[in-house]
């Protein structure tokens, strides 16, 4: 066996740190809670400079079953700063919630490793174990508040619809298994490639893969669990949904559909398709009757990822450059709005209505600003950066000739429009209520201006960001 461990670095390192944070927590209890927490955050950083120095060589070690190109650096570099801004957001919010438990930050640490175990992997085994290290953490992390019955119902059914998700993709592998002969990326590749015509069990066998992967990124119709576990779960937890578990299986999808079944792109690209199309129209119209600011997130959650998808249906490095740019604006665009969202209380109750934003450039004028740039953003107005994704997307299905899918993203990004801006009518607008309760803390204010100035100032400099973007999705075609 290849035991060259250096690819491995980043993953190894956050395993470690998890598990001696956890022995720091069975000692000291819960009073570590704050304390873990940043260490967390700490080691997610140092996870990105160390992923930074390890040399992208694009060569499988753990004899095949794992891959670090450009790729996976970049992909991993995101998620991981996402990590950094949910746990930052979540430190205050679980300790005026009364649920502070050092377990919190090391399931975040876990799940980030099973993601960018994902985005490395190159055989459908460490596809698995990378995907059901992140998804049972997650189960956990939804149900995290034991006294609330929302809470606990988010965590029952994430779990029941994520097992059934496991048992759609586990069954589509075993069929390409038996079809194919194999597991392993690079053999599957060269298997299809060498066959003249492809067998319907395979194809069969990648719908059910398809179908199990739509759960993660919550496509339609895979999607019902989306709004209720975003509404149920912990508010800091619905920012960390919201923000990283989407990019990672987004950069599975890619991997998955761009390297082994590559030469199956017309089959899988009419299933795509269909995903980006629903996708986009449920989460446009589905978002204007929400009333909760969560369930509104999470049909915009919804939405976008269908925009995402169309730039997987284009199949190029075009196409496969604009999903990583929007996937990175759209994540940092997320920690903002969370870090407004999670500052709605109201005599120490937690508020989520939009009609409770009412007012709120009268009381507190930067969380309105904020929020109304970052809504602007969202909506896909120039000259925020969430316009510049947008634009990618479109243009990379223009040139790859899908213009009804072009024509349905601007459509539906038009109408969503409308909920983004009825939010920033409320704030400026609607007759004022109560403040909220006094308190801006520092972490929340660190990522919302972050937030704020990379959405504003992306025009001045957008190449450092698109230069990356346009590497790693080349890097992800070549390999």
């Amino acid at each position: 066996m290849d035991l060259n461990l250096v690819p491995l670095l980043p993953e190894i390192f956050l395993a470690i740190s998890a598990m001696g944070l956890l022995l720091v927590g069975a000692n000291f209890g819960n009073e570590s809670t704050k304390v873990i927490s940043w260490y967390a955050a700490l080691a997610a950083f140092v996870a990105i400079m160390i992923t930074l120095n390890v040399p992208s060589d694009e060569e499988a070690v753990l004899n095949g079953l794992f891959k670090l190109d450009l790729f996976a650096s970049v992909m991993k570099i995101i998620i991981l700063i996402g990590v950094i801004a949910s746990i930052s957001l979540s430190v205050r919010y679980l300790i005026q919630q009364g649920i502070a438990r050092f377990e919190y930050p090391i399931l975040i640490l876990l799940s980030a490793v099973g993601m960018m175990v994902m985005v490395s992997a190159n055989n459908m085994l460490s596809l698995y174990v990378g995907l059901e290290l992140q998804s049972l953490a997650l189960y956990v992390l939804a149900a995290f508040n034991r006294n609330s019955l929302k809470s606990s119902e988010a965590g029952i059914k994430y779990f029941i619809l994520g097992a059934l998700s496991s048992g759609f993709l586990l069954f589509g592998i075993s069929l390409i298994y038996g079809f194919t002969g194999t597991i392993d990326f690079e053999v599957i590749q060269n298997t299809l490639m060498a066959t003249e015509t492809i067998g319907f069990g395979v194809t069969f066998g990648l719908v059910f893969i398809l179908a199990g992967l739509a759960f993660k990124v919550s496509a339609v119709p895979f999607h019902m669990w989306t709004p209720d576990v975003y509404q149920g779960a912990p508010t800091c937890v619905t920012a960390f949904f919201a923000m990283v578990p989407k990019i990672a299986a987004m950069g599975l999808l890619m991997r998955l559909l761009f390297e082994p079944f590559g030469i199956m792109a017309d089959q899988w690209g009419q299933i795509v398709y269909f995903l980006a199309v629903a996708s986009m129209i449920v989460g446009a119209f589905a978002a204007i009757a929400q009333d909760n600011i969560k369930r509104l997130l999470a049909y915009s959650s919804i939405g976008n990822m269908g925009y995402v998808l169309i730039g997987i249906v284009a199949g190029n490095e075009v196409g496969a450059s604009a999903v990583m740019l929007y996937l990175f604006i759209y994540m940092i665009m997320t920690a903002g709005v969370f870090a407004v969202v999670l500052c709605m209380r109201r005599n120490d109750h937690v508020l989520e209505n939009i009609s409770d934003l009412s007012g709120l450039s009268r009381h507190n004028p930067a969380l309105a600003y904020g929020m109304a740039i970052l809504m602007f953003s969202m909506a896909g107005i120039p000259p925020f950066a969430g316009f510049f994704g947008k634009l990618a997307i479109f243009n990379a299905a223009v040139e790859a000739e899908l213009y009804v899918l072009a024509v349905v993203g601007v459509l539906t990004s038009v109408i969503g429009a409308y909920y983004y801006l009825r939010i920033i009518k409320v704030m400026f607008f609607d007759e004022p209520v109560d403040a909220y309760d006094s308190g801006f803390p520092l972490a929340r204010k660190i990522v919302l201006t972050l937030s704020v100035l990379f959405i504003v100032g992306f025009i001045i400099k957008p190449g450092v960001v698109l230069n990356a973007m346009q590497a790693a999705a080349s890097s992800l075609f070549v390999g």
